[in-house]
């Protein structure tokens, strides 16, 4: 935890690095990564307070708020049990949309649940006006079945535009064989109400319980609302090559474990090896190698006129910022920016038009960074 002085001596100690650079429309000069505050313990999200103050998850297990001076606050009190455990911990975070009236945080985390067992789920509760508790707090949301393990477990949590809540979720590494299978959460995207219950607009398939919006996913670990279209983007981790970029639909079916355009790690094929199908859905846009995407964000600012529009992912395993240019519902350009710097865990424009980026490491060097040109 640094104070603004200490923060200038580090960064004159590690010098700001510049972008990767290219000499095109799109490119933006001299662009530097500012570090904002360390000291962080995994940090997976984080969202921007009306009060200028950033509310940060750490997997480990805390909550924590970094100040106007950049300091980062004692965790905050009465979060429930977690079990941080392997991918598994507290994890992301989202604002109600009516934040400055109900003051309601939305956390997804990973749930202890009986007989050593873990989940996906989501609570809600009241932060407090001086940022130090979370009061009230309730569960609305836990995936079922619970497994042992620590892979796989999603799960970015976000606002429609109709104030209905996007869940995403994760095989969770053992169990693939239930993906397909529309009577459970695993490998799903679920749609809610803030407390708990089911959108009327719902898609309505025979067989499926009420609250899935898409199956056949491996592991969504980005997800974001189009800025113009409302729509809801995703990110999701094949296994060796295979991430996926989709706008999922509701109703749909994506495919994992029986269409992909990855493989096992030992290189085996996955299952009968296909890439099409008749009623799957084809990814936007995928990745192989796989660059394990993670979170992402539309840039709608004005810092960086010319990304004005792009789509932004971090990348874990080959640890940069990816840089996506569209064309309506295509990607027609990619770059990668500060590429092998870190693991980029989640991205965020903030209020005053930066991009802000997490690095995926433990404390003290997880970091929130800032993209200054």
């Amino acid at each position: 935890m640094l104070d603004r002085r200490a923060v200038l001596a580090s960064l004159l100690a590690v010098p700001l690095i510049p972008m990767a650079a290219k000499a095109d429309d799109n490119s933006v000069s001299a662009a530097m990564l500012e570090t904002m505050a360390d000291g962080l313990d995994r940090p997976w999200s984080f969202v921007f307070l009306p009060e200028g103050v950033i509310l940060v998850t750490e997997k480990s297990g805390a909550l924590r708020t970094i100040g106007r001076d950049r300091k980062v606050s004692e965790p905050i009190t009465g979060l429930p049990e977690i079990a941080a455990v392997g991918q598994g911990g507290l994890l992301d975070i989202a604002l109600h949309p009516n934040f400055e009236q109900t003051r309601l945080v939305f956390l997804s985390f990973a749930e202890p649940r009986e007989e050593g067992k873990n989940a996906t789920s989501v609570m809600r509760g009241r932060l407090s006006e001086d940022l130090r508790s979370l009061d009230g707090v309730k569960v609305i949301f836990r995936q079922q079945p619970a497994t042992t393990g620590g892979q796989h477990f999603g799960s970015r949590i976000v606002f429609d535009r109709t104030g209905a809540l996007f869940i995403t979720t994760g095989d969770r590494g053992s169990l693939r064989d239930l993906v397909q299978k529309p009577d459970n959460h695993i490998g799903k995207i679920l749609r809610i109400t803030e407390d708990g219950g089911i959108p009327p607009d719902n898609p309505k398939v025979a067989g499926w319980l009420p609250e899935i919006w898409s199956i056949g996913h491996r592991n969504l670990q980005g997800a974001a609302i189009h800025p113009e279209t409302g729509q809801l983007w995703t990110v999701e981790h094949g296994t060796k090559g295979g991430d996926e970029l989709n706008i999922p639909q509701a109703g749909k079916n994506y495919g994992w474990p029986d269409v992909t355009y990855g493989v096992e790690y030992s290189g085996e094929q996955i299952g009968e090896g296909i890439t099409q199908k008749d009623g799957i859905e084809q990814p936007l846009h995928y990745w192989d190698p796989s660059i394990a995407p993670s979170g992402m964000a539309f840039y709608t600012g004005d810092r960086y006129p010319a990304w004005k529009g792009n789509l932004f992912a971090g990348a874990l395993v080959q640890k940069h910022l990816a840089r996506l240019v569209l064309d309506g519902g295509k990607v027609v350009e990619e770059e990668r920016l500060y590429d092998g710097r870190a693991r980029i865990r989640d991205v965020r424009q903030g209020p005053d038009g930066y991009l802000y980026m997490l690095t995926d490491e433990a404390a003290p060097m997880g970091r929130v960074m800032r993209v200054t040109p």
